[in-house]
């Protein structure tokens, strides 16, 4: 958590707006002393149907080599 100044927080309302959304808290003070926070809002989160997402990796094609293979082969090859 991150103490500011109330004048601090007028000025920079907006970058201490997007810390919170980022998840961070912002403590602000007036003359030392806590007066409010400032925190990211909490959003429920969407139940994943489980139907769709079947759906998706089944459309899915299969890959034609083992996975340790094209790491490999990104690694060595594939080098930029």
């Amino acid at each position: 958590m991150r103490d500011v100044k109330l004048a601090d927080a007028k000025v920079h309302l907006s970058e201490l707006v997007e810390r919170a959304a980022a998840g961070d808290l912002v403590r602000i003070t007036r003359r030392g002393k806590p007066v409010a926070q400032i925190g990211p809002v909490e959003r429920p989160r969407k139940p994943i149907d489980r139907v769709a997402l079947r759906a998706l990796t089944d459309a899915m094609p299969r890959q034609s080599q083992r996975t340790r293979s094209l790491v490999r082969r990104m690694r060595d090859r594939d080098r930029y």
